[in-house]
């Protein structure tokens, strides 16, 4: 089945799936809350598609074709109306969602799948007020959305097989690689696996091990380059499992069993200091090194997409 897709939300998520889609060769119609955000939605595609010309990820003749497989609007019945198959990108606010579900619902056929790109949100608690919640389900990009292949598909305590099945044969169809996430947990699996390094991260920082930046040399220059190639039960059974099996029983007792931010993390939010977006963080985020920094990510991430599309060859 070829499903017809709206993006509803025209922020830094909601025009990055809507471009995925249509690098994909499927036609989309993307949702924008005023005519200001889908013209910010359109620069921010526009920027993202000369990237991947200038990269040879696309030709500069597939732009103008790329542009056109997506359609704007401000009115989400009419986002909608044709839809077989709604993405959701809106704040991460439940009521919100709430409301936007049980809309939903009630004006789109009941064969229309409706997928959430929320990255933390309950899909259960989300379709709460819905007369069909079997067709509901998670269905979470990662950042930037049209170059890293993830995606998460979150089931719900009432989400059925049919639903699943199709969200997971849509994104295969956008050249995406979907995890089927079987249980509605907190975080579904990578935000699990990123927040347990992040808690750990912090609990080197606040007992004097290292620094912040030694922390993050740590990562990067040994694991970082390791699981690209090999997760963590593949990397365990390389290692030995007998080994990892010794380390773990004496190392688990020892680390972080914080139940929230430690007080370095803390300290930061509270004084609004929250990172790029505030050109203060952990580091010092001037304009020259928010852009050094975005610009060496996206290279890397393209390296490994050109090898994920068979254009590079990896380097073993």
């Amino acid at each position: 089945m070829r499903e017809t897709l709206s993006v509803l939300g025209a922020g830094l998520m909601g025009h990055s799936i809507a471009l995925t889609a249509a690098w994909a060769g499927l036609s989309v119609v993307l949702q924008g809350n005023s005519e200001a955000s889908l013209a910010r939605a359109d620069k921010g595609i526009c920027d993202k598609l000369a990237l991947l010309a200038d990269n040879g990820l696309i030709k500069q003749e597939d732009i103008a074709t790329m542009r056109r497989r997506i359609r704007t609007t401000v009115s989400v019945p009419d986002a909608v109306a044709n839809a077989s198959f709604v993405i959701e990108s809106i704040p991460e606010q439940m009521e919100l969602k709430r409301q936007l579900y049980e809309q939903l619902d009630a004006w789109c056929d009941e064969n229309v799948v409706l997928a959430s790109n929320t990255s933390g949100l309950s899909p259960t608690a989300i379709a709460e007020r819905m007369k069909r919640p079997e067709r509901m389900v998670v269905t979470h990009f990662w950042n930037p959305a049209h170059l890293l292949p993830l995606v998460e598909v979150v089931r719900g305590k009432k989400t059925d097989d049919k639903t699943a099945d199709r969200a997971m044969q849509l994104l295969r169809a956008m050249d995406k690689k979907p995890i089927l996430v079987k249980k509605d947990v907190f975080g579904s699996v990578g935000n699990r696996l990123q927040y347990a390094l992040f808690r750990e991260a912090q609990y080197i920082l606040e007992r004097g091990i290292a620094s912040m930046e030694d922390i993050d040399a740590a990562v990067t220059y040994s694991l970082g380059r390791r699981l690209p190639i090999t997760g963590p039960f593949m990397t365990a059974d390389m290692g030995g499992l007998e080994v990892f099996d010794a380390i773990s029983n004496y190392l688990f007792a020892d680390l972080s069993k914080a139940d929230q931010s430690l007080d370095a993390m803390r300290a930061l939010v509270d004084c609004g200091k929250y990172g790029l977006k505030t050109g203060a963080g952990f580091y010092e985020w001037d304009e020259a090194f928010s852009a050094q920094m975005t610009k060496a990510r996206e290279q890397e991430l393209i390296r490994y997409l050109k090898r994920d599309m068979g254009m590079e060859q990896p380097e073993f």
